[in-house]
């Protein structure tokens, strides 16, 4: 089983303005944000909330921008789980960049 490669320069762009567009649609008003990291195959989305940064989730690149490897966040022990699907908003998880920040806002509101 070899290295899964890193995301694409394109579609770290693609990512950036889906997040850009969903804090402006969406958190304009709520004193919230979504904050990308990549790293390797792994996209981190953080929130800010009136100033408070946190770690929501994690999206592994499974090579197509509509289905992507969720892992939510897990304050109790500091990292992300892909097998935990009991938390709300886990319904909105679908695969998609959108949708995982859609289930970020109910897991931790």
């Amino acid at each position: 089983m070899g290295k899964k490669p890193a995301i694409p320069r394109e579609i770290r762009s693609e990512v950036e303005r889906i997040v850009e567009d969903f804090n402006e649609r969406v958190l304009k008003d709520r004193g919230q944000y979504y904050l990308t990291r990549f790293s390797g195959r792994f996209l981190y989305l953080d929130r800010s909330d009136r100033g408070r940064m946190g770690s929501i989730c994690r999206l592994e690149y499974q090579g197509s921008m509509d289905n992507w490897e969720f892992a939510i966040s897990k304050y109790s022990s500091g990292s992300y789980d892909p097998e935990d699907w009991f938390f709300p908003g886990s319904g909105l998880a679908d695969g998609t960049v959108e949708g995982a920040m859609k289930a970020g806002l109910e897991a931790y509101e």
